[in-house]
């Protein structure tokens, strides 16, 4: 038998438990991606309003951001398997009942919005359980590694899933629909005889102060607090991929198979980096790293926002994919490996609420400050600001730009 620390015993592909939830990963993250644009194309069919397609955004944001912390507080109280199970059913079945009212012709704007926000308040609990799951599949030392292959496996359903989804919705949205229900039935299978590598600690009785303890548990560590307020000011100030129609028309004049591959672009940079990420271990310097990939993230920003040639923008937007990768499995990683293992539903909880509203107002402030200044200035903001920010988070988290390795000493919860 293969030493612990032998390659080996390190391949994640030897851990059975991560391989059943990858799958597991790949197949619902596929089906969430082809349910996303059916249900866009079917109700724009249906109403033909724009605003409706903000909706479709909004019923999936308000559960996400209202239902962080109790969801957290039952990643902490409950098995984290059961919980990610449970939703994954739920989604299967409101997913299910949209290919059965789609077939019977029953379909209407508030049935369809109403059956999305179900699946909002699912994902809403799956989230911060399938994140906390992962120290439980693997080895603490082959952590980063797992988390740049579940990171790969959503990247790659971003990528083919919706084309996947496109070229299936000319048969109907139900037959699309049917599929997403069957592919997270898989998950479902998959999900339900997954078995923990590592052993489960007792969980604590539930509390008002257990509701919020992951709050105060990032703010009394500097470094977990740092990586997510870092990720936090860097996506907010650096959207630039909600300014893609504005670049690829008037920019780049260019038509919607540029404004695809511009789309496609970060999520390639993305899959490429966390498919290396995946085969090699971050041993030394993991702070100064982190800050780097983030400062990359803002030079590949301003390279997009002054570019006028295709293929330039296209390599700047594929090195921000792969900067961002960098900089966000190391952020995960280190959130994981400085919480412990009773606390990590929660703090996931508070970290979720941060990127999604992140990547919201982000959007929305991209949007915003173009309307303002034209869409390459605002990008050229965004990644000047992006870069401040690198700067004032290096001086503020002294500890953190010094961080040699993600795994320090164990984590303690607080008193």
């Amino acid at each position: 038998m293969p030493s612990p620390t032998s390659p080996a015993a390190d391949a994640l592909r030897s851990h059975p438990a991560f391989v059943q939830f990858w799958f597991a990963r790949i197949c619902s993250g596929f089906g969430f991606q082809m349910l996303s644009v059916a249900v866009g194309w079917q109700v724009y069919a249906i109403t033909g309003r724009a605003l409706d397609l903000g909706l479709i955004g909004l019923v999936q944001f308000i559960p996400s951001v209202v239902l962080a912390l109790p969801a957290g507080h039952v990643a902490d109280q409950f098995e984290r398997r059961r919980i990610v199970l449970l939703g994954q059913i739920v989604d299967m079945l409101a997913i299910a009942a949209l290919a059965a009212i789609t077939f019977l012709h029953l379909a209407h704007e508030v049935s369809i919005l109403a059956l999305v926000f179900v699946i909002g308040i699912a994902k809403a609990f799956e989230f911060p359980a399938m994140q906390s799951m992962l120290p439980a599949l693997v080895p603490m030392s082959v952590l980063p590694r797992a988390m740049a292959a579940s990171a790969s496996a959503g990247q790659a359903a971003m990528i083919m899933g919706p084309a996947i989804g496109g070229l299936l919705y000319v048969a109907g949205p139900d037959v699309v629909y049917a599929i997403c229900a069957l592919l997270y039935l898989a998950a479902v299978l998959l999900m339900a005889h997954l078995r923990y590598e590592q052993a489960q600690p007792k969980r604590e009785p539930a509390t008002l102060k257990t509701l919020f303890a992951g709050v105060h548990f990032i703010r009394a560590r500097p470094d977990v607090l740092g990586v997510i307020s870092l990720d936090l000011f860097a996506v907010l100030l650096g959207g630039a991929t909600a300014l893609l129609p504005i670049f690829a028309k008037d920019v780049l004049h260019t038509g919607p198979w540029g404004l695809g591959l511009l789309r496609a672009a970060p999520a390639v940079g993305a899959l490429l980096m966390s498919l290396w990420l995946a085969r090699h271990n971050m041993e030394r310097r993991v702070g100064p790293i982190m800050f780097a990939s983030v400062a990359g993230f803002g030079l590949a920003t301003l390279v997009f926002a002054v570019s006028t040639a295709l293929w330039l923008s296209l390599l700047a937007l594929f090195a921000l994919g792969a900067f961002d990768m960098v900089s966000m499995v190391i952020r995960g990683a280190l959130v994981q490996l400085d919480t412990p293992d009773d606390m990590r539903g929660r703090v996931s909880a508070v970290n979720a609420i941060f990127i999604n509203t992140s990547n919201q107002l982000g959007e929305f402030e991209s949007g915003l400050l173009a309307a303002w200044v034209g869409a390459v200035n605002a990008t050229l903001i965004g990644g000047i600001g992006t870069l401040v920010v690198v700067a004032l988070w290096m001086a503020m988290f002294p500890t953190l730009r010094h961080r040699q390795r993600l795994h320090t000493e164990p984590a303690s919860s607080p008193p």
